[in-house]
């Protein structure tokens, strides 16, 4: 192997080593995480950070601590412990895969990136961070972040792509350790979101810094990644429709609907599109709840 890729990987290593966090969905004292709960924090950590994710996280794995738990539990059941998450189509996405889970894997969650992929709700990028933290399947594992070092480090530019590119695959699989790759994905990820982060890099705090392309180019600008707005869209109109009926055990009237939003054109159309996304059903004329309604009764 070149010595300084190498010695890349030694440092990013051990700088992980010393400051990675202690999050319940990692291994402890050198055993593997339970698979399950990497499953279910990486649904979770779809577009939210940690911090956010933690006490959702904790809740839904006391409740249920397994595939087939939750498979047991109906689709509202899963929405409503989503919580303000957002995004919510995800926890019927997690809901469907714990039933394929259940179904077709005997409750135990597949080892290999091409089983994973062919769990409901799981794309590339979750199948493999499942098959490497969880099974240490040699893999390549591309987040927000894991690109961002990349990009800074190698490629000299601030941001990646909006995109995973051709290009990109290939730097991941050459930078990729033969031993310990799992380890790799997950020191990349934490170094990405604890000091290469996208808007206050620490630099000095960069176990690898003094072989960054981008801090030696002078730090030239790219373009930012727009965030995305929040206040008078239709995910905030969503989410409200949402809050309102994850808090009622009993179907809701379209009248309390109403009252979340005075734009009744908006609402309704929020509305129906959660009925389309199948994350609301119509019980009854005018009459709303979460999925699965009769199913909990």
């Amino acid at each position: 192997m070149d010595p300084q890729l190498s010695s890349l990987h030694d440092d990013v290593l051990a700088w992980f080593g010393e400051h990675r966090r202690d999050l319940p969905w990692r291994g402890r004292d050198g055993e593997r995480p339970d698979p399950w709960s990497v499953l279910v924090s990486e649904f979770m950590l779809q577009q939210t950070p940690v911090a956010r994710v933690l006490p959702v996280f904790d809740a839904w794995m006391a409740t249920w601590p397994t595939p087939a738990d939750l498979a047991a539990a109906t689709a509202g059941d899963a929405v409503r412990a989503w919580g303000r998450l957002g995004y919510p189509r995800r926890a019927l996405r997690l809901h469907a895969a714990a039933t394929a889970i259940a179904h077709q894997h005997a409750g135990r969650v597949p080892d290999t990136y091409e089983a994973l992929r062919e769990l409901p709700g799981v794309g590339d990028y979750t199948a493999a961070a499942i098959a490497s933290f969880a099974y240490g399947r040699r893999v390549l594992v591309l987040d927000t972040n894991v690109r961002r070092v990349f990009t800074r480090v190698v490629r000299g530019e601030q941001y990646p792509t909006r995109s995973v590119t051709a290009a990109e695959r290939r730097l991941g699989q050459e930078l990729m350790p033969a031993d310990r790759a799992d380890e790799w994905a997950a020191a990349t990820m934490e170094l990405g979101a604890l000091v290469c982060t996208a808007r206050a890099p620490r630099c000095a705090a960069c176990p690898i810094a003094d072989r960054c392309a981008w801090r030696a180019a002078g730090y030239p600008q790219g373009e930012q990644p727009k965030g995305q707005t929040w206040h008078g869209t239709d995910r905030q109109v969503r989410g409200r429709l949402m809050a309102v009926l994850r808090e009622s055990h009993a179907p809701v009237p379209k009248a309390a609907l109403d009252a979340v939003w005075d734009d009744a054109t908006q609402r309704d159309r929020c509305l129906a599109g959660l009925l389309d996304d199948g994350l609301v059903e119509l019980v009854d004329d005018d009459v709303f709840a979460l999925p699965g309604h009769d199913e909990g009764r």
